[in-house]
């Protein structure tokens, strides 16, 4: 989806910012499609790697603008699989901004489709989510494994699914 709301911008400006000076910039306040609230994951790659991945489930800022910012922020610098994006990767970088719909609980996995649908994993407090429409992931095996080992849960407990679309912008 094109980025009609500038929720890339917003993510490029606060990793750049961030970065480069370790500011964390204020989000706009009077721009439509910024002031709801929704879980936000922005991913990061370079050279069509993913450099960075880093969101939230349920908001937990104020608004997306807020949200956007802060999971741009720990995207860059506190994805545990990767090390800081550097001062002299942002030129290489692209970015997307997934926002989240609302979650529904799945009792049978005919109903998920890794293209259209995210999946949320859950078990006690482990949680694993996985984004839908990802490159490489074609079947519904593939994306509970990879969200069940993202959790931490085995495939042979009992685990809750959710499934959820996403906005994605690019």
């Amino acid at each position: 989806m094109s980025d009609n709301y500038g929720y890339v911008e917003l993510a490029k400006k606060t990793i750049r910012e961030y970065i480069k000076n370790k500011n964390k910039i204020d989000p706009p306040t009077d721009k439509e499609g910024f002031d709801k609230k929704a879980g936000v994951f922005v991913s990061i790659k370079k050279n069509n790697q993913l450099r960075g991945c880093i969101g939230t489930i349920e908001p937990k800022a104020k608004d997306i603008g807020h949200e956007i910012v802060e999971n741009a922020i720990s995207a860059s610098t506190k994805d545990p699989r990767f090390n800081s994006i550097k001062e002299d990767e942002l030129d290489d970088l692209n970015l997307s901004v997934d926002v989240l719909g609302p979650k529904e609980k799945v009792e049978d996995i005919s109903k998920l489709n890794p293209k259209k649908y995210g999946v949320i994993v859950k078990r006690g407090f482990k949680v694993g989510l996985l984004l839908p429409n990802l490159e490489g992931i074609d079947t519904v095996d593939q994306q509970l494994d990879i969200a069940l080992r993202k959790a931490g849960i085995y495939p042979d407990e009992e685990y809750e699914i959710m499934r959820f679309k996403v906005e994605r912008y690019e």
